[in-house]
Protein backbone atom coordinates (compact mmCIF):
# COMPACT_ATOMS: atom_id res chain seq x y z
CA UNK A 1 0.00 0.00 0.00
CA UNK A 2 1.77 3.70 -1.05
CA UNK A 3 1.29 6.36 1.17
CA UNK A 4 2.30 9.47 1.20
CA UNK A 5 4.40 10.30 4.37
CA UNK A 6 1.58 12.34 5.89
CA UNK A 7 -1.18 10.35 4.82
CA UNK A 8 1.43 7.59 6.50
CA UNK A 9 1.89 9.38 9.64
CA UNK A 10 -1.64 10.41 9.78
CA UNK A 11 -2.55 7.14 9.51
CA UNK A 12 -0.19 6.03 12.51
CA UNK A 13 -1.91 9.29 14.53
CA UNK A 14 -5.47 7.76 14.19
CA UNK A 15 -4.50 4.22 15.42
CA UNK A 16 -2.28 5.65 18.31
CA UNK A 17 -5.27 7.73 19.16
CA UNK A 18 -7.37 4.64 19.64
CA UNK A 19 -5.04 2.55 21.50
CA UNK A 20 -4.76 5.81 24.06
CA UNK A 21 -8.86 6.55 24.06
CA UNK A 22 -9.01 2.43 24.43
CA UNK A 23 -6.45 2.15 27.21
CA UNK A 24 -5.63 5.83 29.26
CA UNK A 25 -2.43 6.34 30.20
CA UNK A 26 -0.48 4.09 33.03
CA UNK A 27 0.50 1.07 30.92
CA UNK A 28 3.63 -0.51 30.33
CA UNK A 29 5.42 0.71 27.03
CA UNK A 30 5.53 -3.31 25.57
CA UNK A 31 1.42 -3.61 25.98
CA UNK A 32 1.44 -0.02 24.28
CA UNK A 33 3.33 -1.16 21.70
CA UNK A 34 1.56 -4.38 20.86
CA UNK A 35 -1.57 -2.75 20.52
CA UNK A 36 -0.33 0.21 18.42
CA UNK A 37 1.02 -2.96 16.17
CA UNK A 38 -2.20 -4.37 16.28
CA UNK A 39 -3.92 -1.16 15.27
CA UNK A 40 -1.69 -0.41 12.52
CA UNK A 41 -1.71 -4.24 10.92
CA UNK A 42 -5.46 -4.00 11.08
CA UNK A 43 -4.79 -0.63 8.71
CA UNK A 44 -2.91 -2.50 6.03
CA UNK A 45 0.39 -1.45 7.38
CA UNK A 46 3.31 -3.03 6.99
CA UNK A 47 4.94 -2.66 10.98
CA UNK A 48 8.25 -4.43 12.49
CA UNK A 49 8.09 -4.56 15.88
CA UNK A 50 11.75 -4.74 18.02
CA UNK A 51 13.49 -4.15 14.35
CA UNK A 52 17.12 -4.84 14.81
CA UNK A 53 19.15 -1.79 14.05
CA UNK A 54 22.55 -1.91 13.53
CA UNK A 55 25.33 0.99 14.74
CA UNK A 56 27.96 1.33 12.12
CA UNK A 57 31.09 3.01 13.45
CA UNK A 58 33.91 3.25 10.70
CA UNK A 59 34.78 -0.39 9.74
CA UNK A 60 32.88 -1.34 12.69
CA UNK A 61 29.53 -3.07 12.40
CA UNK A 62 27.67 -3.80 15.93
CA UNK A 63 24.18 -5.61 14.29
CA UNK A 64 22.24 -5.53 16.62
CA UNK A 65 23.25 -2.09 18.36
CA UNK A 66 19.75 -0.99 18.47
CA UNK A 67 16.13 -1.88 18.48
CA UNK A 68 13.73 0.41 16.95
CA UNK A 69 10.24 0.26 18.70
CA UNK A 70 8.26 -0.09 15.57
CA UNK A 71 8.95 0.42 11.54
CA UNK A 72 6.03 1.30 9.56
CA UNK A 73 6.05 0.86 6.18
CA UNK A 74 9.91 0.92 5.82
CA UNK A 75 9.44 4.92 6.01
CA UNK A 76 8.57 5.78 9.56
CA UNK A 77 10.41 4.44 12.96
CA UNK A 78 8.33 4.68 16.43
CA UNK A 79 9.62 4.91 19.69
CA UNK A 80 7.12 4.57 22.38
CA UNK A 81 6.96 5.77 25.72
CA UNK A 82 5.09 5.81 29.16
CA UNK A 83 6.78 8.31 31.46
CA UNK A 84 5.80 10.88 33.69
CA UNK A 85 7.79 13.59 30.70
CA UNK A 86 10.02 13.03 27.91
CA UNK A 87 13.68 14.03 28.58
CA UNK A 88 16.11 15.02 26.38
CA UNK A 89 17.68 11.70 25.72
CA UNK A 90 14.15 10.56 24.33
CA UNK A 91 14.48 13.10 21.82
CA UNK A 92 18.42 11.96 20.96
CA UNK A 93 16.68 8.71 20.47
CA UNK A 94 14.61 9.75 18.30
CA UNK A 95 17.00 11.47 16.56
CA UNK A 96 19.62 8.43 16.10
CA UNK A 97 17.17 6.35 14.82
CA UNK A 98 16.05 7.42 11.63
CA UNK A 99 19.90 8.34 10.84
CA UNK A 100 20.26 4.55 11.47
CA UNK A 101 17.52 2.93 9.56
CA UNK A 102 17.45 5.48 6.79
CA UNK A 103 13.87 6.39 7.24
CA UNK A 104 13.19 9.87 6.86
CA UNK A 105 10.15 10.22 9.86
CA UNK A 106 10.67 9.20 12.76
CA UNK A 107 7.50 9.55 15.75
CA UNK A 108 8.20 9.57 19.31
CA UNK A 109 5.11 9.02 21.23
CA UNK A 110 4.07 8.98 25.18
CA UNK A 111 1.06 7.37 26.52
CA UNK A 112 1.48 8.11 29.96
CA UNK A 113 -0.35 11.87 29.07
CA UNK A 114 -4.31 12.74 30.13
CA UNK A 115 -4.10 13.86 26.58
CA UNK A 116 -2.11 11.99 23.36
CA UNK A 117 -1.59 15.10 21.55
CA UNK A 118 1.33 16.56 24.82
CA UNK A 119 2.60 13.05 24.69
CA UNK A 120 3.51 13.03 20.35
CA UNK A 121 6.72 14.32 18.71
CA UNK A 122 7.79 14.24 15.03
CA UNK A 123 10.55 14.91 13.19
CA UNK A 124 11.73 14.57 9.43
CA UNK A 125 15.36 14.45 8.49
Amino acid sequence: MNYLHQDLTGSILKCAYKVHTALGPGILEWAYEECLSYEMKKTGLIVVKQKPTPLVYEEKSLEFGYRIDLMVDGKVVIEIKSVDALNPVHFAQLMTYPKLSKCRIGLLINFNVVSLKDGIKSIIM
